[in-house]
C-alpha cells in the first residue's frame, strides 16, 4: 500500500501559538460612555456636594439587596455556589452595596471605568446574568430617587438635577459592566475557537500518517466529504461516495459490501473483510482489506454521515486461517471451547483417579436472557455480552480451573483438585451469581441478567467426562424450570421436571381453545377501614388429568413455546370484562393483572392493552399492571418508555415482590410507579424478627415518600394486620382477609361484604 502524503499546513512553532495565545482585549472607553449620557463636570460636583447625605440614606439598601438576592432562585443558586467555593455571602453583599456607594461620588474617570468592566467581567465568570445585574439596579435606583425626593438636606432647587445625575451615574456604570460581560464571553469564546483550531491541525497532522485508509461520507450528499492522504493515494481514481475503489472488490464480495452499507444506513456500526483485486500498476496478488464503518446519526436515529476505515489484513488474514484449522479457542470470547474443556475434563478426571479422595467439579452455566438481548439488540451486542461475561468469570477461578464458553450462551467450568467439594462449589457458584447479577453496559444500556448453574461432582454424580458433562447440564435445565440460582444433579427430579416440560409442551398449544384456563381474584382491602379497593387476578390451568396448576409450573413452558403473548391477552380482555360487571353499581372495581417478564419485554404490550381496555369498554384506572422488578431492571430505558405509554392512558404501575430484586432510588424516581407490593417473605417473621419489621417499615416510608400505595401481600394473620396498621400500610390481601375465588366465588364474597 502506499506510504500516505504528508499533511502540508503551518509550522507546528506557529501552531502552537494560536492555539495558546491569550487575549488582550483593549480596555473600555468611559469617555465615549460620558459624552452618550451628557455626563459633565457639573453633575460631578453636584453629586460630591451631597455624597455624605446620599451615602448615609442608601446605606439602608443593603437589605433590599440581600433579599433580591435570595428571593430569587436562580440567583441563589450562584450565591450558593459561591458559598461553597469557599466565599462568603455577606462580605459579597457589602462588596456589591459598597461599589453602588461609590457611584453616589460622582466619578466618571477611567479608574472608575476599569472597576466596573472589572466587576462586569467577574459576573461572566461566576454565571451572574446581565439581566440579574438590570433588577438590581432597578431596585437601586427606585431606592435613591425615594431618597432624593424626601431627604430634607437635599435643596429643593436640587432635587431634580441630582437625580438625574445619578440616573446618568447608574446607567454608565449598568452599561459598562454589561459590555464588560459580553467581551469576557466573547474572549472565551475565542480562546476556544483558536484552541479547537489547532485540535483540528493536530488531528489532521495525526490522520494523515497512520497506515488505515480513512474518508468519511456525507449521506444527505451522497459525496465523500474527508478522505486521508493515504486513501487518495491507495484509489488512484476520483473517489466516488460512498466506497472508494468499488470497482477493486472482487465481484463476489460486492453484495456483501452492499448489504453492509445498508446496515449502516440503517444505523449499525458494521466491520467485514473483503478480498481486493490490484490496481493496474500493482502485480501482486489479491488481498485482504478490512472495511469499517461507523455511522453518525441525530436523535431521531436519521444517519447523517458515516466514518469509514479500511486496513490491509492479508497477513493477519492468512494467519487466522491456519489458526482456526488448530484453534481450541471459542472465536468470540477467546476462551477454551467445547472441544478443549472435554480434554481438560478428562485430564482432571485422570489426576482425580490417581489421588483417592479427590473430586472435581463440572458446572454448567446458562444466561437467562441472553437470547432475549441477541434478538433484540443484534448479534454485536450478544457477542459484547458474552465477552463481558467472560472476562467476570475468569476473575473468580484459579489458574488451575478450565472456564470455556461450550456454545451459544452455555458456559462450562472445570473445579479440579477438590476435598471438600460440595462447600467449594457452592462457594464458587455463588461467587458467580454475584459476579452476574451487577449490570451490563453496552451503547450506554444497562442490562441485567440472571443465570442458572448446573453441578455434577465426581465421583458420585459420574466417573467420565461426558456423563458429568451430561448431568451438569440436567441440572442446569431443572435449575431453570424451577427458578433457582444453582441446582446439584438429581437424577429422578430431572427426569421428573423434564417428562413434566414435555407434557406441558404439548397439552398448551390447545389450552386455550378448549377453555381450560380460569382468572381466580383475590381482593385487596383498605387497612384501616377495610374497604374493598380492587382485586389481583390470578391465572390457573385447569388440567384435564392433573386439576388446577398454579402459573409457577407452566408460564417458563409457555414462554418458551411463544404462548405467552394469547394467554396474556385472554387475561386482560377476561379481568377486564369481569371488572366491568362489578362495577354497574356505581363503584369501580379496578383489577390488577400480573405481566411476565417476557411480555412486558416483548414489542406491542401497550396497544394490546389499549385494545382490551376498548374491548372491555373500560377505562385505563380500572387495570393495574404487576411486574417484578427483575423484569423491570432487564431493559431500564425500554422499560421506562413502556410505563410512561401505560401511565398515559390511566393505567396504574405496580413493582412486584418489592424488595427481594433491584430495589434502587435511582429507578423508582424516573418511572411513574404508582404501588409498591411489600414480599410475602418480609411478613412472615416480621413479629418476632426485628430485622423484617424493620424492613417492612422501610418499604412502606419509601413508597410513601415516592407517592406510592404500599401493599402487603400473603398477609394470614390478624397480628400482622395490625402491625402493618400500626407502620402506615395502606392496602393488604391474603388468607386473612380472602383466598383466591374463582369468578363466581368472588362475587358472592362481594355481594356478602357489601351487607
Amino acid at each position: 500500500m502506499p506510504t500516505p502524503q504528508k499533511k502540508r499546513g503551518r509550522p507546528k512553532e506557529e501552531r502552537r501559538r494560536a492555539g495558546a495565545r491569550k487575549r488582550t482585549s483593549t480596555p473600555i472607553a468611559g469617555k465615549e460612555f460620558n459624552y452618550v449620557l451628557q455626563l459633565n463636570d457639573a453633575d460631578t460636583r453636584l453629586l460630591q456636594r451631597y455624597q455624605a447625605v446620599l451615602v448615609q440614606g442608601a446605606a439602608g439598601f443593603a437589605e433590599i439587596s440581600y433579599n433580591y438576592l435570595f428571593d430569587n432562585p436562580d440567583i441563589a443558586d450562584v450565591m450558593y455556589a459561591f458559598e461553597r467555593d469557599g466565599g462568603n455571602v455577606g462580605e459579597l453583599v457589602r462588596a456589591m452595596l459598597g461599589h453602588k456607594l461609590e457611584l453616589l461620588n460622582g466619578r466618571i474617570d477611567e479608574q472608575a471605568t476599569r472597576r466596573s468592566e472589572y466587576i462586569g467581567r467577574a459576573h461572566y465568570r461566576r454565571g451572574v446574568k446581565p439581566v440579574w445585574t438590570l433588577g438590581a439596579y432597578r431596585l437601586f435606583l427606585d431606592y435613591v430617587q425615594r431618597l432624593v425626593a424626601s431627604d430634607p438636606q437635599i435643596d429643593d432647587a436640587d432635587r431634580d438635577a441630582v437625580e438625574t445625575a445619578l440616573i446618568k451615574l447608574i446607567f454608565r456604570d449598568l452599561a459598562v459592566m454589561t459590555e464588560a460581560y459580553w467581551r469576557a464571553a466573547v474572549d472565551q469564546l475565542t480562546d476556544q475557537r483558536d484552541t479547537l483550531d489547532a485540535e483540528q491541525l493536530l488531528a489532521s497532522e495525526i490522520l494523515g500518517n497512520i497506515p488505515q485508509l480513512l474518508w468519511t461520507v456525507d449521506i444527505e450528499n451522497n459525496s465523500i466529504s474527508y478522505a486521508s492522504p493515504g486513501a487518495r493515494a491507495f484509489c488512484q481514481r476520483e473517489l466516488e461516495a460512498p466506497i472508494p475503489c468499488f470497482y477493486r472488490i472482487h465481484g463476489s464480495e460486492r453484495e456483501r459490501v452492499l448489504t453492509a452499507w445498508q446496515q449502516v444506513i440503517d444505523n449499525e456500526s458494521v466491520q467485514l473483510e473483503v478480498l481486493m483485486q490490484p490496481c493496474e500498476s500493482d502485480e501482486r496478488e489479491d488481498r485482504w482489506f478490512r472495511i469499517a464503518f461507523y455511522p453518525m446519526a441525530n436523535r431521531r436515529g436519521r444517519v447523517l454521515r458515516v466514518h469509514c476505515l479500511m486496513e490491509d489484513v492479508s497477513d493477519l488474514h492468512s494467519d487466522r486461517e491456519r489458526l482456526e484449522q488448530l484453534s481450541t479457542q471459542d472465536e468470540i470470547t477467546g476462551l477454551a471451547n467445547r472441544a478443549l474443556w472435554y480434554d481438560r475434563l478428562g485430564s482432571a478426571l485422570a489426576v482425580a483417579r490417581r489421588n483417592p479422595g479427590a473430586a472435581v467439579a463440572v458446572l454448567v452455566l446458562d444466561i437467562n436472557q441472553f437470547k432475549m438481548y441477541n434478538d433484540s439488540l443484534g448479534n454485536q451486542a450478544g457477542d459484547e455480552l458474552l465477552r463481558q461475561i467472560a472476562r467476570r468469570l475468569q476473575k473468580l477461578l484459579r489458574d488451575t480451573d478450565t472456564l470455556a464458553r461450550l456454545g451459544s450462551d452455555e458456559f462450562g467450568i472445570i473445579l479440579p483438585f477438590l476435598q471438600d467439594a460440595e462447600r467449594a462449589v457452592e462457594r464458587v457458584a455463588g461467587e458467580v451469581i454475584g459476579a452476574l447479577s451487577a449490570p451490563f453496559s453496552y451503547q450506554q444500556r444497562e442490562l441485567c441478567l440472571s443465570s442458572a448453574i448446573g453441578i455434577a461432582v465426581y465421583p458420585q454424580h459420574g466417573e467420565d467426562a461426558h456423563t458429568l458433562a451430561s448431568h451438569a447440564d440436567s441440572a442446569m435445565y431443572r435449575a431453570k424450570w424451577n427458578a433457582a440460582p444453582y441446582l446439584f444433579y438429581e437424577s429422578d427430579a430431572q427426569q421428573s421436571s423434564a417428562s413434566e416440560h414435555l407434557q406441558f409442551s404439548g397439552q398448551l398449544h390447545g389450552a386455550l381453545e378448549r377453555d381450560e384456563f380460569e382468572l381466580h381474584y383475590q381482593p385487596k382491602i383498605d387497612i384501616a377501614s377495610g374497604e374493598i379497593r380492587g382485586a389481583e387476578a390470578l391465572l390457573r390451568w385447569r388440567h384435564p388429568q392433573q386439576g388446577l396448576i398454579l402459573p409457577k409450573r407452566f408460564i417458563p413452558v409457555a414462554e418458551q413455546l411463544g404462548m405467552i403473548a394469547p394467554i396474556t391477552d385472554w387475561v386482560l380482555h377476561t379481568a377486564l370484562t369481569q371488572s366491568k360487571l362489578w362495577s354497574l353499581d356505581g363503584k369501580p372495581m379496578p383489577v390488577s393483572v400480573n405481566v411476565s417478564a417476557r411480555s412486558f419485554q416483548a414489542p406491542g404490550l401497550v396497544g394490546r392493552i389499549r385494545q382490551a381496555l376498548a374491548r372491555a369498554g373500560v377505562e385505563g384506572t380500572n387495570l393495574e399492571i404487576e411486574i417484578t422488578e427483575g423484569s423491570l431492571m432487564t431493559d431500564l430505558e425500554a422499560g421506562a418508555r413502556t410505563l410512561d405509554q401505560l401511565s398515559k392512558l390511566g393505567v396504574s404501575i405496580a413493582i412486584d415482590d418489592f424488595g427481594t430484586g433491584y430495589s434502587s432510588l435511582s429507578y423508582l424516581k424516573r418511572l411513574p410507579i404508582d404501588t409498591l407490593k411489600i414480599d410475602r417473605s418480609f411478613l412472615e417473621d416480621m413479629l418476632i424478627n426485628p430485622r423484617d419489621a424493620a424492613v417492612v417499615r422501610s418499604i412502606i416510608e419509601l413508597g410513601h415518600n415516592l407517592e406510592c400505595q404500599v401493599v402487603a401481600e400473603g398477609v394470614e394473620e390478624e397480628a400482622i394486620r395490625q402491625m402493618l396498621l400500626e407502620l402506615g400500610c395502606d392496602l393488604l390481601q391474603g388468607f386473612h382477609i380472602s383466598k383466591p375465588l374463582p369468578n363466581e366465588g368472588f362475587g358472592e364474597w362481594l355481594s356478602l361484604t357489601a351487607h
